[in-house]
């Protein structure tokens, strides 16, 4: 069971909870899938008497799971046989890779209701006799698609009360349809996976795709060679060196021997050919290097799938769609591919972190009929979940496509220039050396003409080709013949040291263009942030301290505060943070630096904190009577009275008993929750909670959130001895309407934490260093737009002429337009359709926005290409009235030149 009490669902998922009792266990994959018609009653029955707290819901769930199970009852009837008759070797399935990969593509429960209703339709006829059980197959999923809504206007769509009888029925409607999904349309079962028949997994390849993205085909070292010479000043020097040869061979007098004649064009043609073969056997090299690793890689990449039955470990590879994967966070296990998440929910729920995908570091919660996405990382509980795109199809396989180049990746018109600006710029330079080492030439030649045969009376047939020597000489002193060669080394120096700083450089010019960037589009995760969830303010003994100096942890800030809280107050936070956390979150320090960490990160976020305020939480636990595990003290654990986190309660508590007798009981969990559970705040003292303290407590709570922060209350409260620790009251109800436990009742706030992930202590450095360069620097994120916001005016990104005048508050709202853009809003706006109904980049409107632009939220992987391939192919700088408008007008200056971008993140 995890302690996480105060992760929300991801606002682009439908909000819904799933008890684990609304499914018995004790049923098999189909019949849960499709429902029970022969025993509905003893599905409620279970239901009533496994939920003991769901008080006076029970008759009302009863009642409800009557209706929802009878959804299901004749295709229970007919599932085997379907399914007996429809997994013949090379059956065709009733769905297209293309409808499965737009499923993870859109990850809504409406997209799963399409790919459903698609499915019912184009399902395969059923053997002689069973038409009826077919045809009525399909009306009950039509029926299933008609109540989870194929579209947002459906009543599908509709945002539902927690925990009322629309929650309920949705969830297990969620929940039939994966399992369906799974069972009736992709030939799978929850419990058994796919018969490991080799045939069946070819053909489920054949028409579902692979999981691996074709590579790049291997270009050969004498295509190598070719790509190399097409260089401008190569060619000269080509063209120079032959003529030399040529001319200076064939021209000897009579008699004359050539010597050393050959030595200067051959010298010219040898530095071309070391330039050429320098810098094919470095791109040779590291295409086979690349290689290496990326085999490596996959070979080490292994996962479990169910398989007959069997659970068997195969490599990501080989995974197929109609895999069951199991999923278990003690590996922090990497999803291979995208999957929807099967029923019935575990307990505890799942958790990823899609943190490398979408930017976002807060903990996205999971249900059954949830996309899955391939890239994103399990970090809390387990589940069992059914592959449905893979390879290409999935939405990390698109990526990969795009990066590497895969020959798997359709073009899209998004390409920017192939040529780096070092090689442009040379180029350029080629030819205006090549012009005027022409006119020189000629000139050379004309003045020899006139000179000789005109003034000088020579012999026009013994002089012509001595003055057109002296010509082609004139021209090749012209060319730089070293310059190639010199910039061919110091490419290839450059990219052996950045080799040995573990970065592999696939091109020599990849080097040189890092450092012409003019335009850098940085993700929040792990580049701008720590990507550690790290608590930043607290508002505790009516103080609010936040701290917004990235070099300063909270503990430090407050230890300096003048407003700091006594001792005692600071020693109960501690205490409290120390006991109510579980011991599978762990943290490792040296000196004040956190080393290494384990667990629930919003657990390691609040253990930091009390370390930061001078306090070893494990020694505090080690030393607390009911909750020790070591020494002497391990034998009163039994003492304690652990009340696990779930999502009914959101919230955990933990009870230890005190020396005079009873216990105190200590409890965190979302803001909201727990706060509305407290009747006493600490002030030096226990004081009141009165409406203007709440109000006030509730403001900063709301001051945070506008931040990006997440937010947990802090509370506890002293029990008598005797207390019955199952004893339910009679005003308060949990988040799912059942009755709360008494002893989290009339609770003493302690504090209201504000956790995010913070930005690096040397970013700020680094974004002044970049602007005073000349160099933009703009957030591309899938966060939220207030997080996005507070993070990018922490960093220097966005500056106080950005937002509003007479704005105090630095947030989404408060900008000014085309400053921050969300996702769907920026493709909206960049994107046209054309006369043939495609979907076609408008680079008239993109320019219009990009030189505002400075936040992109919310935005996918797709959104960044966009934007880099929109600012490397703007022109707006050529506009010259466009430009001094905005500098009049924004203060903002356009880069005189096409933009190099670099991009971080995916």
């Amino acid at each position: 069971m995890t302690a996480e009490s105060i992760d929300k669902d991801d606002e682009n998922n439908v909000d819904g909870v799933v008890d684990e009792t609304t499914t018995s266990p004790q049923k098999s994959s189909l019949e849960i899938t499709l429902g029970d018609a022969s025993t509905p009653e003893a599905s409620a029955e279970s239901v009533s008497s496994k939920s003991p707290r769901m008080g006076g819901l029970a008759a009302a769930i009863d009642s409800s799971l009557r209706s929802i199970q009878s959804a299901g009852s004749v295709l229970s009837n007919m599932v085997n046989a379907f399914v007996q008759v429809h997994t013949a070797p090379k059956t065709p399935f009733p769905v297209r890779s293309k409808d499965l990969s737009d499923l993870s593509s859109d990850r809504t429960h409406q997209a799963l209701a399409r790919v459903l209703e698609k499915a019912a339709a184009n399902m395969p006829p059923c053997a002689p006799g069973e038409e009826e059980e077919l045809k009525s197959a399909r009306v009950k999923i039509e029926a299933l698609v008609k109540r989870i809504g194929t579209s947002e206007e459906d009543a599908g769509h509709e945002k539902v009360k927690s925990g009322s009888m629309k929650e309920l029925q949705r969830a297990h409607d969620l929940e039939t349809a994966a399992n369906a999904l799974a069972t009736v349309i992709l030939r799978s079962k929850p419990e058994d996976g796919i018969t490991n028949d080799a045939v069946d997994i070819e053909f489920r390849r054949e028409t579902f795709g692979t999981n691996a993205i074709a590579d790049k085909k291997l270009d050969s070292f004498l295509k190598l060679c070719w790509n190399a010479v097409q260089d401008f000043v190569l060619i000269m020097l080509i063209v120079l060196g032959i003529i030399g040869l040529v001319v200076e061979m064939t021209t000897l007098k009579d008699g004359e021997k050539c010597g050393a004649c050959w030595l200067e064009g051959f010298a010219i043609l040898l530095s071309v050919c070391i330039v050429v073969l320098v810098t094919a056997s470095i791109d040779y090299a590291k295409q086979f290097a690349f290689i290496r690793l990326t085999r490596s890689l996959h070979e080490t990449n292994t996962k479990a799938v169910v398989r007959n039955g069997h659970q068997l470990s195969v490599t990501d590879d080989d995974i197929v769609v109609g895999d069951i994967l199991s999923v278990n966070a003690h590996n922090l296990a990497s999803i291979p591919a995208d999957c929807i998440l099967l029923g019935p929910p575990i307990s505890g729920g799942l958790k990823m972190d899609e943190s490398s995908l979408t930017g976002e570091s807060k903990l996205i919660s999971k249900k059954p009929g949830d996309v899955v996405l391939s890239g994103t990382t399990a970090v809390q509980g387990s589940a069992k979940m059914l592959v449905i795109a893979v390879g290409i199809n999935s939405v990390a396989g698109k990526i990969k496509a795009h990066v590497y180049d895969s020959t798997d990746h359709d073009a899209d018109g998004l390409d920017g220039d192939d040529d780096s600006p070092l090689f442009v710029k040379l180029e350029k330079i080629a030819k205006q050396i090549g012009i005027a080492g022409t006119v020189a030439a000629l000139l050379s030649f004309v003045v020899n003409c006139i000179k000789g045969f005109v003034f000088q009376g020579l012999s026009p047939k013994e002089y012509i080709i001595e003055y057109i020597v002296v010509a082609i000489t004139v021209l090749a002193v012209a060319v730089p013949e070293g310059l190639p060669l010199a910039v061919t080394l110091a490419l290839a120096f450059s990219s052996n040291k950045m080799m040995k700083e573990q970065n592999l450089v696939k091109h020599l010019d990849a080097c040189e263009t890092m450092g012409c960037a003019t335009t850098i589009c940085t993700d929040k995760t792990g580049t701008l942030t720590s990507n550690k969830m790290t608590a930043r303010s607290i508002y505790t003994n009516g103080t609010d301290f936040s701290c917004n100096d990235p070099s300063l942890s909270l503990g430090d800030f407050i230890k300096v505060s003048p407003d700091r809280p006594n001792a005692s107050i600071l020693t109960l936070i501690t205490t409290l943070i120390a006991v109510d956390t579980m011991d599978e979150t762990t943290v490792e320090f040296e000196g004040n630096k956190l080393t290494s960490s384990t667990g629930n990160p919003t657990e390691v976020a609040l253990l930091a904190f009390a370390h930061s305020l001078g306090e070893d939480c494990q020694d505090l636990r080690d030393s607390t009577r009911g909750r020790s595990l070591k020494g002497t003290l391990a034998e009163f654990l039994v003492e304690g009275k652990q009340i696990e986190f779930s999502s009914a309660r959101k919230m955990m508590s933990w009870a230890i008993p005190k020396v005079e007798g009873g216990y105190r009981i200590y409890c965190k969990g979302a803001s909201e929750v727990v706060l509305a559970r407290c009747t006493h705040q600490l002030t030096g003292s226990t004081a009141e909670l009165d409406d203007e303290a709440r109000q006030r407590i509730l403001g900063v709570g709301e001051a945070y959130n506008r931040r990006g922060m997440r937010t947990l209350v802090l509370a506890y409260r002293d029990l008598p001895e005797g207390v019955d620790f199952d004893a339910k009251s009679a005003n308060i109800l949990n988040a799912d309407g059942t009755e709360a436990l008494e002893v989290e009742t009339n609770l003493t706030f302690a504090g209201l934490v504000g956790i995010e992930d913070p930005l690096r202590p040397e970013v700020q450095g680094a974004i002044k260093q970049c602007y005073e360069a000349g160099i933009d620097v703009r957030l591309v994120t899938g966060d939220s737009p207030n997080t996005a916001v507070s993070i990018a005016y922490q960093a220097g990104i966005l500056k106080d002429f950005h937002f509003l005048d007479g704005s105090d508050e630095k947030i989404a709202a408060n900008l000014k337009p085309n400053v921050l853009m969300e996702g769907k809003v920026f493709r909206r706006k960049v994107y046209k359709i054309d006369d043939d109904g495609e979907k076609e980049f408008d680079q008239t409107a993109f320019d219009k926005i990009w030189p505002h632009l400075r936040v992109l939220a919310r935005s996918s992987p797709d959104d960044k290409l966009t934007l880099a391939h929109g600012l490397n192919q703007s022109t707006l700088y050529t506009d010259k009235n466009a430009c001094q408008k905005l500098k009049a007008e924004d203060q903002i200056t356009v880069f005189p030149d096409r933009q190099v971008v670099a991009m971080t993140g995916d």
